[in-house]
């Protein structure tokens, strides 16, 4: 017997059955449809948070306080002391790996204008550091040497600084606001940035210069911590080791020998690489998870093929034995009822890939969730149904090819 034959057969026993089989497809049809929309979701949340962490600097080095024991008692981060001007200025002087790094001291406090006021936090920093953070003005100007030199009382604004302090439209540049009780004038505005994936407001701050912060708000000799940007991401690695090395000799750490232990670094260094394989993993690990989820559905479906298929069988065990008697041949009844199941597991696939990929859009707009489809979870999705159809239907059609034709046209 012919395959076009046998395709013709299938189709007859479909449409014999419409409401049966459309029942049959369907399992395969939703699990198709969640396999793609939670996979769209998966990779969706991965490119945005990683599209967040190049904006921020995929090559971005921070370097912390840290380790400081008296006594035996860890200090408290906010009074580390460990980092100092002079070990910014000798990386900046020695790394041969970064090709920006700044200083960084902080504050949070109130800054008012007028009648109008908001709580933000004020970073002391140098003019490398809006490159490190990917950064821009978007009016006025960034401050000066000069200016960083006399320890200037200027300021660069955030948005959601400017529309809280100044929400009637006023050009903030040049105006004078207040830091606590401390005057700053305006120099300039950030570009809006808007939040990020952690839902952190990267608008809500305000940039001066790194002098001023320390010795006119905080009277402080130590920095807070110093950021960096490597010359590219492939050497992050390699800058890292470089910036240890170099403040573990200005720090006067020993290092360990074969008779004397080593002392433990006074300082923290993370990276942006770091951050973004650890987000990577967990993301990765969500999106396995949330595929599993979607692809018992899938197995749920092929059941239900098996679970029809026998049915199937059943019912025409007569109509198999009057074929196997006229000449049908096992194989010929074998491929009869695989075809059948194949033809029920992929148009289910083709559904299932239509309602998926509309499910995923419909998540987008109506949930502002954000999906990516890969064009591999489509194949990989249909790939699986297919092989669901054959698998679950072989052995259906398997005991069907073994039957006996003279029993099975005695069978009522």
């Amino acid at each position: 017997m012919n395959y076009t034959n046998l395709f013709k057969i299938a189709l007859r026993a479909i449409f014999a059955n419409k409401m049966r089989s459309f029942l049959t497809a369907l399992g395969i049809i939703i699990g198709v449809a969640s396999v793609i929309t939670m996979l769209a979701i998966g990779q969706g949340s991965k490119r945005s948070i990683q599209a967040n962490i190049a904006e921020m600097g995929s090559n971005m080095i921070m370097v912390h306080p840290g380790a400081d024991m008296r006594g035996g008692v860890r200090q408290d981060p906010s009074a580390m002391q460990t980092l100092k001007l002079t070990d910014y200025q000798t990386l900046k002087d020695e790394c041969s790996y970064i090709k920006a790094i700044s200083p960084v001291v902080s504050t949070s406090g109130q800054f008012i204008n007028g009648n109008n006021n908001t709580q933000s936090t004020i970073y002391g920093v140098n003019q490398e550091y809006l490159g490190i953070r990917q950064l821009s003005v978007s009016d006025g100007e960034l401050f000066s040497d000069q200016e960083l030199k006399a320890s200037a009382k200027v300021c660069i604004l955030g948005q959601t600084v400017v529309d809280y302090l100044f929400p009637d439209g006023t050009d903030p540049v040049g105006k004078v606001v207040r830091f606590n009780t401390i005057p700053f004038r305006v120099i300039g505005v950030l570009k809006k940035k808007g939040y990020n994936s952690m839902g952190m407001d990267q608008d809500n701050l305000v940039l001066a210069p790194y002098t001023t912060v320390m010795k006119r708000i905080l009277a402080q000799t130590y920095l807070s911590e110093i950021q960096a940007s490597a010359i590219t991401e492939d050497v992050t690695d390699k800058a890292t080791v470089e910036i240890t090395s170099i403040l573990r000799r200005n720090h006067k750490l020993k290092d360990a020998t074969e008779t004397t232990q080593g002392d433990n670094d006074d300082f923290n260094i993370r990276s942006q690489e770091e951050l973004s394989s650890m987000m990577n993993s967990t993301t990765n690990m969500l999106t396995i998870l949330l595929g599993c989820v979607a692809g018992i559905s899938l197995i749920v479906g092929g059941i239900g093929i098996m679970n029809i298929m026998y049915v199937s069988v059943t019912e025409r065990t007569r109509e198999i034995g009057l074929r196997m008697s006229v000449g049908a041949r096992g194989v010929d009844i074998l491929n009869q009822f695989l075809i059948e199941a194949i033809m029920l597991s992929v148009t289910g696939g083709l559904v299932g890939v239509i309602l998926g990929i509309g499910a995923s859009y419909a998540v987008k707009m109506l949930a502002h969730w954000p999906i990516y489809i890969e064009v591999w979870t489509i194949i990989m999705s249909f790939a699986v149904c297919t092989f669901t159809g054959v698998f679950f239907g072989w052995y259906p059609a398997k005991k069907a090819a073994r039957l006996d034709p003279i029993e099975a046209i005695r069978y009522e």
